[in-house]
């Protein structure tokens, strides 16, 4: 008879409960980048084709400018 035992030591370890805490912090930094409705529009932008982006007067490399141009490019 065979007997196989399988045990993981869970990280309660000082390491263990920063690393969950930075990844959850992070984590959660990286949702609210990612619904922030500018980060959309990028998206979006960034979706269409060149013809696209040339009939609506903007170039492949100033969308950013374009989207966030109020905030960082005065």
């Amino acid at each position: 008879m065979a007997y196989t035992a399988t045990h993981s030591a869970a990280r309660n370890d000082f390491g263990g409960i920063v690393a969950r805490g930075l990844s959850a912090l992070f984590g959660g930094l990286v949702r609210i980048a990612e619904n922030n409705p500018r980060m959309r529009q990028v998206a979006a932008l960034s979706a269409l084709t060149d013809a696209e982006l040339a009939d609506r007067g903007i170039k492949r490399e100033d969308i950013a400018r374009h989207v966030f141009g109020d905030r960082f490019y005065l």
